[in-house]
């Protein structure tokens, strides 16, 4: 496969920013477009960055198998949210990047060949998208996702308080408010067959834990169809990387054979 990094300026950011993009080699085509191959938007987490899937992942090899195109936008680490000072993540995600695709690489792949998936904050940001928007994923994974968000108000001396004030505002208004998975969820709940298929994976030597289980909980309680899956794990790239070929498999079936 072929890693590609851009480093851009979209209008909604405003600042340069790294985009990294896996594309079938030139001898890999098999005559097969671009925009005739799924996509997957694939997320970080908040210490990480575009990069950090193709570095710490086998990402790059299971795409070959499937000759997929994987998409992977960096965010800093605002949650997926339009920030108080300008700078709209979640806008850039839904909007920008996509039409930006469309223009540079004529990306435009229909629902039934898009995907998102993401680890932690990215678990969050790939459900945000795909509970809001879920017309635009037939699949969406969250591994070890912020998925309630009582995790973070808990601790009030928490140092990240500050940092949590300036993505969410008054955090006293987040549970219950537009920044709630489990708001999301109650919308989404009302055409529950709209949804694309939901995929959400924890361990349990994972802190997230006990927040991937109420999630789940909720999802059952609304009658969301959910793949849970629980299983010793903890919150690593030993356990996302196998976590994103389990899902991948899942969606897409088992890779074909490849010749190499």
């Amino acid at each position: 496969m072929a890693l590609l990094r851009l480093e851009h300026t979209p209008e909604t950011i405003k600042v340069c920013t790294p985009l990294y993009m896996i594309l079938p080699d030139p001898g890999k085509m098999d005559n097969i477009s671009l925009r005739e191959r799924k996509v997957l938007y694939l997320l970080h987490g908040l210490s990480g960055d575009a990069s950090a899937w193709t570095r710490f992942s086998s990402i790059e090899t299971v795409a070959n198998e499937y000759g997929l195109v994987v998409v992977m936008p960096s965010v800093g680490r605002s949650f997926y949210t339009d920030l108080p000072n300008g700078q709209a993540y979640y806008r850039y995600l839904m909007e920008e990047l996509p039409q930006y695709l469309t223009h540079v690489f004529a990306l435009q792949p229909p629902r039934e060949k898009t995907l998102i998936a993401g680890l932690s904050m990215g678990g969050y940001g790939a459900f945000k998208a795909a509970l809001n928007h879920p017309e635009r994923y037939c699949a969406a994974a969250s591994f070890s996702g912020v998925l309630t968000l009582d995790i973070l108000t808990a601790i009030p001396d928490d140092p990240r308080q500050d940092e949590f004030r300036h993505i969410f505002g008054d955090l006293n208004q987040l549970l219950g408010g537009e920044h709630d998975p489990l708001v999301w969820l109650k919308k989404a709940a009302n055409n529950p067959a709209a949804l694309p298929q939901l995929t959400v994976a924890c361990g349990f030597q994972d802190d997230l834990y006990p927040v991937n289980r109420q999630f789940y909980a909720a999802c059952q309680a609304a009658d969301i169809p959910v793949d849970y899956i629980e299983e010793d794990g903890k919150h690593d790239w030993y356990f996302w990387d196998q976590q994103i070929k389990r899902f991948l498999k899942k969606v897409l079936g088992p890779p074909p054979e490849n010749d190499d």
